[in-house]
């Protein structure tokens, strides 16, 4: 029997941002999704205006799969994950040993191409990844602030200087051209 399948759909059972008090829950299917398609259009904004040669398609399978380790590991809050750099090469090996289980679900000749996306080693797709999940992470924060809870604005501050110091311009141009949408009702949006 190979369960990967049935491990990666228990993503909707895992939910972020445990140590806030959230008015919506956001599981880690709705957020790898969101992750997903905010990094094919990274890519996209990439290679169009930024004359890069992104693979947009094979960004947005690596952000699907992004946080997969969590599954095993669940959510660690990012206080906790960026206390110290010791904690964090430490969680990133556990994320790692956690991938490496995940593939030991799957037939042999399908390990190859899920290990390429577990652990992906394209540098620049990674950073495209990473940006898409702090945009992730902001729009969560905006959409929390909008309902009125304001226990996510020292977050949205932190997330937002961490998008600055990325130093990504296909991040920068996002936030610019499509972030002030999520702070607006379904009335307002045009």
């Amino acid at each position: 029997m190979f369960s990967f399948f049935a491990f990666i759909s228990r993503m909707k059972f895992i939910n972020r941002w445990a140590l806030m008090r959230n008015t919506s829950e956001e599981s880690l299917s709705v957020h790898s999704h969101e992750t997903a398609v905010i990094a094919h259009a990274l890519c996209l904004i990439g290679n169009k205006r930024l004359q890069k040669n992104y693979d947009a398609d094979k960004a947005a399978v690596i952000a699907l799969y992004h946080d997969a380790s969590e599954i095993i590991t669940g959510d660690m809050p990012t206080p906790v994950k960026y206390f110290n750099q010791k904690l964090n090469t430490a969680y990133k090996d556990v994320e790692r040993v956690a991938n490496e289980q995940l593939l030991t679900y799957l037939p042999d000749d399908l390990k190859p191409e899920y290990h390429a996306i577990l652990q992906c080693e394209d540098k620049d797709l990674l950073k495209i990844v990473k940006a898409a999940d702090k945009i992730s992470a902001l729009i969560k924060c905006t959409e929390e602030l909008k309902m009125g809870n304001q226990e996510f604005l020292k977050a949205r501050e932190t997330i937002a200087a961490a998008i600055t110091k990325m130093d990504c311009a296909e991040a920068n141009i996002f936030i610019d051209a499509f972030m002030e949408g999520y702070a607006l009702s379904l009335d307002e949006l045009k």
